[in-house]
């Protein structure tokens, strides 16, 4: 294919080629391994004559290898537009102030976690900070292969219970954060923007960056007048820069209120004018006076909520990615 004299003609349309080649040669090559594994194990387990602790290991691999099987299994069916592209996680602190901003920050942390432990990069784009602690709002760009199509459904209000480390009475409070999630956008999708509807903005960044972010007016929010969108970025060396993936980010929210029309599916927490409360959580994390994390689309629920807390979402992903294709039966990881 690469070898033709005229492949490189459109070089676009070569990188997705190309792309599209390595994806079929990795899935590929992970049948290939789980069948030489099954082979394998089998072979082992007849070997083995009833030595119990060679079994052991026999089960143990095989066990790896089913789970490895059922992940690559639901990845397969990734197959939506934007599925495979890289993502934007907008998380915002809903009412009650300092309560409400720690959980955001809490959340924060918990999906940097898992991006880490994933193998996916993550950059922080934009950062609001609480008064006395937390946030109130950020936005993170996670980069790697389906971080949307695995990220996706955690768009909503998420909801926590505890007691409260702010509290001098010690009681218990409910706080609730939403989440956004949106694909970025690459040139095989067409997101139109009339330049027009938009309003720039610039003014001081915040926070880390140094001296040079802090002295000039380098950040760049962009509002989208005929849905009330606003997108920012501080995170860039240059105006220049944050201007650049503030357009990207912009890009990336239209195109879901795009893809939602298609579905016929307007989800709740999308935008700033959803309620951030009751009624609208997808998943509740109770930290008092039992430990407990559940899904409430899917019922899916651990009690490890410090692990969950610590980035091991997977299972709650799956859960939800088996959910919507009709499956009952989450897979495990």
């Amino acid at each position: 294919m690469s070898e033709r004299p005229d492949f490189w003609d459109d070089p676009d349309d070569a990188r997705k080629l190309i792309a599209e080649r390595q994806t079929l040669e990795t899935g590929i090559e992970m049948v290939q391994l789980l069948e030489q594994e099954a082979h394998d194990g089998l072979e082992l387990a007849e070997l083995a004559d009833g030595d119990e602790d060679m079994l052991a290991d026999v089960m143990r691999s095989l066990t790896a290898a089913l789970k490895r099987a059922e992940k690559a299994e639901l990845e397969a069916l990734l197959s939506g537009e934007a599925d495979g592209n890289d993502c934007y996680i907008n998380i915002n602190a809903g009412a009650g102030g300092t309560e409400s901003q720690d959980w955001a920050s809490m959340l924060r942390r918990m999906y940097v976690r898992w991006a880490e432990k994933t193998g996916y990069k993550v950059e922080e784009v934009e950062s609001h900070e609480g008064e006395e602690a937390g946030i109130k709002s950020a936005t993170l760009l996670i980069k790697g292969k389906n971080a949307y199509g695995w990220l996706k459904s955690e768009q909503g209000v998420h909801r926590l219970v505890r007691i409260s480390p702010y509290d001098s009475a010690a009681r218990r409070h409910t706080s609730f954060s939403s989440v956004a999630i949106s694909p970025v956008i690459d040139d095989s999708i067409e997101v139109e923007i009339n330049p027009s509807d938009v309003r720039i903005d610039t003014y001081r960044a915040s926070g880390k960056g140094g001296q040079h972010v802090n002295k000039t007016d380098s950040a760049v929010r962009l509002t989208h007048a005929p849905t009330g969108i606003a997108v920012a970025c501080q995170s860039g060396r240059s105006q220049h820069q944050n201007r650049a993936t503030a357009w990207e980010m912009l890009r990336s929210r239209l195109y879901m209120i795009e893809l939602e029309r298609r579905q016929q599916a307007v989800k709740d927490g999308h935008d700033a004018k959803t309620d951030i409360g009751w009624g609208h959580q997808i998943r509740s994390y109770v930290l008092q006076p039992y430990q407990l994390v559940k899904d409430v689309r899917t019922s899916f629920e651990t009690s490890d909520t410090s692990g969950v807390l610590d980035g091991n979402l997977t299972p709650f992903l799956s859960a939800a990615l088996s959910h919507s294709l009709g499956e009952t039966e989450p897979a495990d990881t």
